[in-house]
């Protein structure tokens, strides 16, 4: 059935951020323009690669509070690593292996020594920004060829529009995130922990497996979403990506995922991170309002979707008592 009940977050997410699109248009002059949709992809290209590996985290019924940290730890390692030197071919691969493992490690502890995942991923946090700061304090700029060529690149578009070589790497993500979640098991077994675990342990299904699989693939995007974002700000920095986590979740959360585990989206995270981006452009439309409306906006509209999955969860309860 199309109209499901569970549906219903995705659709609000999706009507919102056709009702903020539309409202920008009318008030402000070039909002409605085919590139300043692609401009939402193009400034949020790295929030959207995290954002899909941070959803399968909270299907999972967990949470990843290092993604921020694990962005700026890759920002370093690549910026140190390039200008010390080393191809561009090796450093990508390498940052990308890091992350996942360092997204393993965690599940392991996660699921080994059942330690909440809020702690473990807290303590991630820490360690990724701590060994920014390890390997330098300053900023370190990056001049190599390669890196200057990714971060112009400008792919043409219908209209004289264009985006850039990071859109493209979202989108993949996102579809290979939507597959992934939905036609393989993997992903099948990621819902079915996140509705119940003791229900999965008893089923027979590989929870360990999938757990660590499910904080390597955080850990996999996190690091994509750093190349990305080195590609964006040509720099390596211990204060990249500060708060990015909080970005992150709510993106995740807006786009109609649970936080509780068990129901979620993809393509509800798409918009989530769209429904952002929006906002932040707006804002910059205004020019008289201050960033922080963004901050304020999006804090509302995160409350407004907890109270939606609140009133539907408790829906469905009093629906199954009544029976």
């Amino acid at each position: 059935m199309l109209f499901n009940r569970k549906y219903v977050p995705i659709y609000v997410t999706i009507c919102l951020f056709a009702l903020m699109y539309i409202a920008g248009s009318f008030r402000y002059a070039g909002f409605f323009s085919l590139q300043v949709l692609l401009n939402l992809l193009i400034d949020n290209a790295f929030l959207l690669i995290t954002a899909v590996g941070m959803t399968f985290v909270i299907i999972s019924g967990g949470i990843d509070l290092s993604v921020g940290s694990v962005i700026a730890l890759t920002t370093m390692i690549s910026a140190s690593l390039v200008q010390a030197g080393w191809s561009p071919v090796l450093v990508i691969p390498l940052v990308l292996i890091i992350g996942a493992l360092f997204g393993w490690a965690m599940g392991a502890i996660i699921y080994y020594f059942k330690i909440q995942p809020f702690i473990v991923t807290l303590a991630g946090m820490f360690l990724a920004r701590g060994l920014c700061y390890v390997i330098s304090i300053n900023t370190i700029t990056i001049d190599n060829p390669i890196y200057t060529s990714m971060a112009q690149t400008k792919i043409p578009m219908p209209g004289g529009n264009f985006i850039s070589i990071s859109v493209v790497i979202a989108l993949l993500v996102v579809a290979i995130g939507m597959y992934m979640a939905h036609y393989t098991r993997f992903g099948r077994n990621a819902y079915a922990i996140g509705g119940s675990e003791q229900s999965t342990i008893l089923m027979g299904l590989p929870v360990a497996k999938t757990k660590m699989g499910v904080y390597a693939f955080s850990g996999f995007c996190s690091a994509l979403a750093g190349v990305v974002f080195t590609f964006y700000m040509l720099s390596g920095y211990g204060l990249h990506a500060m708060g990015m986590e909080l970005d992150t979740i709510a993106a995740v959360v807006i786009g109609g995922t649970l936080l509780t585990g068990g129901v979620g989206y993809i393509a509800g995270t798409f918009f989530g991170v769209l429904i952002q981006g929006v906002i932040q452009t707006i804002v910059s439309f205004e020019g008289t309002l201050s960033s922080w409306w963004t901050k304020i906006a999006i804090g509302m509209l995160l409350c407004l979707f907890i109270l939606l999955q609140k009133a539907l969860s408790e829906r469905k309860w009093f629906t199954k008592k009544s029976m």
